[in-house]
């Protein structure tokens, strides 16, 4: 009888905190400030509001089932687009937000101010707003800065992989292969980053240098964001940010989005990785000489061998383990989530789409979150440098 009661206590336990994790979760609002479906939708052709799973990490009834309330999408294009193509591609991956939300207009809305983000929310809709991931689809003319933020672009990161003649990124100035120098912002760079603050359009530092970081701290007048990097002293790759780097956006009042992506969460992912594909080295060059993309090589491989790319997975206690760090370093004010979901191909394990997000909740109030401090990492920390952007009543326009 006593093992019995035990068992009954246990179960009562785990139904309380199930109830518990997930009514914080979903009485929260949860923003991710990184995912990259618009991509897969122009040149894939998958359909957002159509069940994906299995296909790709989200999609409309995920992101409900997730408790998603506000996406940021991520607009990019890569170094391939230059002058001439890249802002055209760029308002290509606009105007498939503008059309999955005109499909939807009961439970999606474009949202232009942090006014009308709140007003979405409350009617119970999906706020959506875009991100420019890469300098380069401005083409060197501060008027499509102008345009991107009519079309509700609110964030632009300064350089992808890729430097700009303006801005040097975070691999550029790692593996010194930029050749023109100094590194950093040039005048044109910081002439756009004032332009940025004063429209409200947040900065985002994902992706660019050091010696970028450091001048776009000292130019920004506004809260800087981070929309999707991790902690380097966790795992040194040079996409994360290092401790006074995260010491830095602290003091400017700015949020850090942590990234979801295994191989940034995970020291020892690449090396996995790289001893996977030398295991598999002749079915690889195989591939390669029959001229497939990468993608696809990627798609077989992982399909082929499905048990051993999830056995390279790290467990979700590492993706808390950033957040933790963060939050010690600095506190909990200037931390929140940027999955890059769709721009990744690998995650967390029980992180397999946008519809697990209440797992980290659940992993928060195991490592002794308040209420308060969670909803902060789940979205009020980003919603505060959103506002804190925001310059007066934006216009803006289809």
């Amino acid at each position: 009888m006593r093992y019995s009661l035990i068992y009954i206590l246990l179960l009562i336990c785990n139904i309380s905190t199930a109830q518990t994790y997930k009514k914080v979760h979903f009485n929260s609002i949860l923003v991710d400030t990184h995912n990259d479906f618009l991509s897969k939708a122009v040149d894939d052709h998958v359909v957002f509001d159509t069940d994906l799973k299995g296909i790709t990490y989200s999609d409309l009834n995920r992101m409900r089932e997730g408790g998603v309330k506000v996406q940021v999408w991520s607009i990019f294009c890569d170094d391939q687009y230059g002058k001439g193509s890249a802002f055209s591609y760029a308002n290509k991956e606009i105007d498939s937000l503008y059309a999955i939300c005109a499909r939807n207009p009961t439970t999606m809305q474009i949202v232009y101010s942090y006014n009308d983000l709140m007003q979405a929310v409350k009617d119970h809709k999906l706020a959506c707003m875009s991100g420019v991931e890469g300098g380069h689809m401005i083409e060197d003319n501060l008027d499509y800065i102008d345009s991107f933020y009519k079309r509700g672009v609110r964030y632009m990161t300064l350089s992808w992989n890729n430097s700009t003649s303006w801005s040097t990124s975070a691999q550029d100035e790692t593996q010194h292969a930029f050749k023109v120098t100094p590194y950093g912002l040039n005048d044109f760079g910081k002439q756009v980053v004032k332009k940025m603050n004063q429209l409200g359009m947040m900065v985002d530092i994902s992706h660019v240098g050091e010696k970028t970081f450091a001048d776009v701290i000292s130019t920004s007048t506004k809260p800087v964001i981070a929309s999707h990097s991790s902690v380097y002293a966790l795992c040194p790759v040079f996409r994360n940010l290092k401790d006074d780097q995260i010491r830095a956006i602290a003091k400017n009042g700015g949020v850090i989005q942590v990234n979801f992506f295994s191989g940034f969460i995970d020291s020892t992912f690449f090396k996995k990785v790289e001893s996977f594909m030398n295991l598999h080295h002749v079915e690889h060059d195989s591939l390669v000489a029959l001229k497939k993309p990468d993608y696809a090589i990627e798609l077989y491989f992982q399909k082929k061998y499905k048990n051993e790319f999830e056995d390279m997975r790290p467990p979700l206690s590492m993706l808390m383990d950033h957040i933790d760090y963060i939050v010690k370093l600095v506190g909990v004010d200037y931390v929140g989530l940027g999955s890059d979901f769709d721009g990744i191909d690998s995650s967390p394990k029980g992180l397999d789409g946008v519809q697990d997000y209440p797992k980290i909740t659940e992993e928060l109030i195991k490592r002794g979150y308040s209420e308060k401090d969670i909803r902060k990492i789940l979205g009020g920390n980003f919603l505060r440098v959103f506002k804190a952007n925001q310059v007066g009543n934006p216009k803006h326009k289809a």
